[in-house]
């Protein structure tokens, strides 16, 4: 049995787990100590779009699966929908120590990245470096303070599935098969495919430089040992998954990322994907990502204006002005940076000091993996502003017209620099300081704080104005590029302060001189020190609130005189509405927030909801509130519409068809644009139109006949009907064929589509209750799969480990 050194085996790796645990205490210390919470925008928009769901789940222990305060109604999966991989959860918050969400995914961010400097065979200290590097870096900060917790989480567990693709690929095949199984179930479980996806560009680099390496070495046999190896670890981590990739992948054609049913001029219909509008909102500049290196390159964050600061150019040239009203429009203009995102990605000074080395150090093998995914991660984050390259990767790269905000494609480069700069660091405590290695430290410093000085000394020859500033008074313009020139140039002088040191205990070997371990100590405090020095700038107090304090979710006069009326109906918030959840969190709301809405009801709202509204509040300030001629909102039921907080900022809409209604007539047409069209055109009321095999023409009508809601619950609705004749029922609800089944009196019975998004029937003559039941087979069959391939995992993970830890023992 081999004995197990406690100071070399277990020391090390236990005080790396207290170190990340201090870090994140600490970092986040008002979650701790202060008894706040963090005040995240997209979480407040989740609590919103998600609250019905949730309150169905706790009152029938059930899934609501559908979401019926958007948009009118759409599939939960993208909101909340919890699946049958409860062992994977359970891991999750064992491996965070049960801290809190979501700052623990922080936590797991920096204990992953420690596991796979490890399994590259980096030493503990030095791979606590990199780790802390990883964690801290502004993207994950900045990405949890937006409130994009899926987001990080899921990149937290990248490194766990990259270990063990690397031990497999090493000898520890099982290892490798357990840890990669685990980690991708981790991955998987937080649902965010577009990191999949830049991980999947990272992995195949690997798995490519691996079968050349294999080739040369004729070692193609073991390779392909290693790799299929790996397939049945993937195979259960992706059953883990199953149901919710089923039920994505089934949503994803009918939302916004998927193909349009619509023809336009420059998009026939069927086209696939995001447009490139929509895609390519947000790009980084072409000079942006020396923000990895010097964070205030592009400037500061975009809540940062100079004249908050009494000693910046801008204040005095302001205040000295002698035009209060010119100078409070002028602070306006006083913000900092200069790109579409607002902050800066900032990799840190010395990880890029480390990378550097790194390239001039390692072996080709992990250069040639590293070095290109990191420049395409740039090509793919300036988006618009390299249109040449990346509408091509837009038009024809599988997958990729399914994302949006291309920015974050600097999760690449971001995952690959603490790892190459790790390594090469490591290549040099191992081989030692040769005269060879001695000249590539030097050529690392020269490059790096050669940078740092061509940006000190001719920062100000460069161009920092913005657009739609050239009007502005000269004084001020001057001021104000003053500002952010200093800015460049302070934060240039910042990057050459940390990576000085670095650089003097690494050339003069000051840890053969001194102590190995205490200069990898002091080079990972001053790694902590960098990296959280700039998150502050994006995550400072204004990030957190008091644990209790609604902020945006709290009640208003108008939400309260709504909800004195119980029956089902849906509220339209004149301000804004397609952008904000906050409606969404009280009542049924035809708005919404989220960022992969049905894509006919995107249609809708574009080319009937949005003109309607126009019309509405201009002829609502003439005094006109007679509803009659708004057919699409009175379809969709819209019975308030709100414009303010107070009980008298309502109107009530009169004119709202309700539930469920006979028509009068149903026009059949040939294609979605005529169908789009129409519905805007039609009486609602009275007429529905359709592409569908539905009767044609005008109808038999019984003017006493009558069909209303009995019941209603997220995934179950309920009618009861009279009429003396046959007739066709159209129903204030979004059509969606997956899932949705109709019954009358208890027999299935077919839904048409109506009105572009709605869902209708043809109701036989006499007294009927007609049920809506919302069973996706995604669901009720993809939960079982996912159900038992969690356990599955959990216990092959376990018998996997326990017999590495046996044979090593």
């Amino acid at each position: 049995m081999k004995k197990v050194n406690f100071g070399k085996d277990v020391v090390p790796h236990l005080a790396a787990v207290v170190a990340f645990l201090i870090i994140t205490l600490t970092f986040f210390s008002p979650l701790f100590f202060d008894n706040k919470a963090l005040a995240q925008h997209d979480i407040q928009q989740f609590l919103g779009s998600s609250k019905s769901i949730i309150d169905y789940r706790k009152s029938t222990g059930e899934e609501a699966l559908w979401a019926p305060s958007m948009f009118s109604g759409m599939p939960a999966y993208l909101v909340s929908v919890q699946w049958g991989n409860a062992p994977v959860a359970w891991v999750k918050r064992l491996a965070s120590l049960y801290l809190p969400s979501p700052v623990n995914n922080i936590f797991l961010a920096f204990l992953c990245y420690y596991i796979m400097l490890l399994a590259f065979r980096v030493r503990p200290y030095l791979a606590m470096a990199g780790a802390i590097s990883f964690g801290l870096s502004s993207y994950m900060v900045i990405g949890l303070g937006a409130g994009h917790n899926a987001r990080i989480a899921a990149i937290a567990f990248l490194p766990l599935i990259m270990a063990g693709i690397h031990l497999a690929f090493s000898g520890k095949r099982w290892l490798g098969f357990a840890t990669t199984m685990l980690g991708l179930a981790l991955h998987l479980r937080e649902n965010h495919l577009q990191m999949t996806y830049y991980f999947v560009l990272i992995v195949s680099g690997y798995g490519l430089i691996q079968l050349i390496w294999a080739y040369r070495e004729k070692k193609i046999k073991e390779f392909f040992t290693n790799a299929v190896i790996l397939i049945p670890a993937v195979a259960i981590a992706a059953g883990t998954f199953f149901g919710q990739f089923w039920a994505i992948t089934e949503y994803t054609r009918y939302s916004i990322r998927g193909p349009s049913e619509l023809s336009k001029p420059d998009l026939p219909a069927g086209t696939d994907g995001l447009s490139k509008a929509r895609a390519f909102e947000y790009n980084d500049g072409i000079g942006e990502p020396m923000t990895l290196f010097i964070p205030d390159f592009y400037g500061r964050n975009a809540s940062y204006f100079f004249v908050e600061d009494q000693s910046s150019e801008s204040y005095k040239a302001l205040a000295n002005s002698g035009d209060n009203q010119l100078a409070n429009r002028l602070a306006n203009y006083t913000y900092a940076y200069a790109g579409d995102t607002g902050a800066a990605y900032y990799g840190g000074a010395i990880i890029v000091f480390l990378f550097v080395i790194g390239i001039l150090l390692v072996d080709k093998k992990w250069l040639w993996w590293v070095l290109p995914l990191s420049v395409l991660s740039v090509l793919l984050s300036w988006g618009a502003n390299f249109s040449a390259f990346n509408y091509f990767m837009f038009d024809y790269f599988p997958g990729y017209n399914k994302f949006r905000s291309v920015t974050f494609a600097m999760i690449i480069i971001l995952f690959l620099m603490p790892l190459l700069g790790m390594i090469g660091v490591e290549k040099l405590l191992t081989d030692g300081l040769t005269k060879e290695n001695k000249k590539k430290v030097l050529i690392a410093i020269g490059v790096t704080g050669g940078l740092c000085l061509l940006v000190i000394l001719f920062a100000g020859m460069g161009d920092y104005s913005r657009p739609g500033e050239s009007q502005l008074p000269a004084w001020f313009t001057k001021a104000l590029q003053a500002d952010r020139r200093g800015l460049v140039r302070a934060d240039a002088f910042r990057s050459l302060g940390f990576i000085l040191p670095v650089f003097v205990m690494l050339y003069f070997d000051l840890g053969k001189k001194l102590s190995e371990l205490g200069v990898l100590a002091f080079i990972a405090l001053l790694v902590t020190l960098d990296m959280s020095f700039v998150d502050k700038r994006y995550f400072g107090s204004d990030k957190y609130q008091r644990k209790y304090d609604t902020g945006m979710l709290t009640e208003t006069g108008a939400d309260a005189a709504i909800r004195n009326d119980k029956n089902y109906f849906r509220v339209y918030n004149l301000q804004n509405a397609w952008a904000e959840a906050r409606t969404s969190y009280f009542h049924n709301s035809l708005g919404g927030y989220h960022g992969a809405k049905l894509r006919y009801v995107q249609d809708l709202y574009d080319s009937c909801i949005q003109p309607e509204t126009q019309r509405l509040i201009a002829n609502v300030q003439k005094g006109n509130t007679a509803f009659t001629e708004y057919g699409v909102l009175n379809m969709l039921n819209a019975k308030y519409l709100v414009y303010g907080p107070d009980a008298t900022n309502i109107i009530q809409n009169t004119s709202a068809n309700g539930n469920a209604w006979f028509v009068k007539e149903v026009i059949k047409v040939s294609t979605a644009n005529e169908e789009l069209k129409k519905t805007g055109e039609i009486n609602t009321t009275d007429v529905a139109v359709t592409r569908t095999t539905l009767k044609n023409g005008p109808l038999a009508v019984d003017s006493a006949a009558t069909i209303k809601i009995a019941e209603f619950n997220p995934r179950y609705l309920k009618y009861e009907s009279q009429s003396s004749v046959d007739g066709i029922a159209v129903f204030s609800e979004i059509y969606y064929p997956k899932g949705w089944l109709a019954y009358i009196d208890g027999k299935e019975s077919e839904i048409f589509r109506v009105n572009y998004v709605l869902r209708s029937l043809a109701v036989p003559a006499g007294k009927h209750t007609i049920e809506f039941k919302f069973e996706p087979r995604a669901y009720v069959v993809g939960n079982k799969v996912t159900a038992a391939s969690s356990w599955v995992l959990l216990l092959i993970a376990l018998g996997c480990f326990g017999w590495t830890l046996k044979k090593e023992s």
